[in-house]
């Protein structure tokens, strides 16, 4: 193997761990909804924008796929670099946010809970994204349809909480 298909290698493995382990995260969220899914979210009243539930799967699936893309190219620009450092680790945070909401709003069962969550959410994403932007705007630009649908699946958390 030449030194440039092994950099090559290297570089397809780091953006599947990136991609994998945002994937993962979705898989940990699914596991915290699924029971209340089927339960207790079908009784709630809803506000008239809430999305058919099998749209959420694909959606999500494709978001944490590009939200892994976005690391990565963040990570390309130098993991030595500060600002680069500084960038992942709000990624980390939205991240973990991310899981989190989904804990509250499925697993505690709480609509207040999530809306104190995905604002967090909402804040920390937003400042990754800028700081995205900053690095590279190619991985900026990746999550911005992850800001956009957090934003939207924020007004649906204060819809059902509201309404119920």
């Amino acid at each position: 193997m030449t030194d440039r298909s092994a950099s090559t290698s290297r570089l397809v493995l780091v953006a599947l761990g990136f991609i994998l382990g945002c994937e993962a995260v979705g898989l940990l969220a699914g596991w915290a909804t699924q029971t209340s899914v089927t339960t207790w979210y079908p009784t709630l009243a809803k506000p008239w924008f809430t999305p058919p539930d099998w749209l959420f799967a694909p959606v999500w699936t494709l978001l944490y796929a590009m939200m892994g893309g976005a690391a990565f190219l963040v990570w390309r620009v130098g993991s030595d670099r500060a600002p680069v450092r500084a960038a992942l680790g709000w990624f980390g945070l939205q991240l973990a946010l991310n899981a989190a909401w989904s804990f509250a709003f499925f697993g505690a069962r709480s609509p207040g809970l999530g809306l104190i969550v995905i604002a967090a959410l909402w804040a920390a994403l937003a400042w990754t994204t800028d700081r995205f932007f900053r690095l590279r705007a190619a991985a900026g630009g990746l999550m911005v349809p992850y800001l956009l649908w957090v934003s939207y699946a924020a007004a649906l958390n204060a819809g059902v909480w509201l309404l119920n």
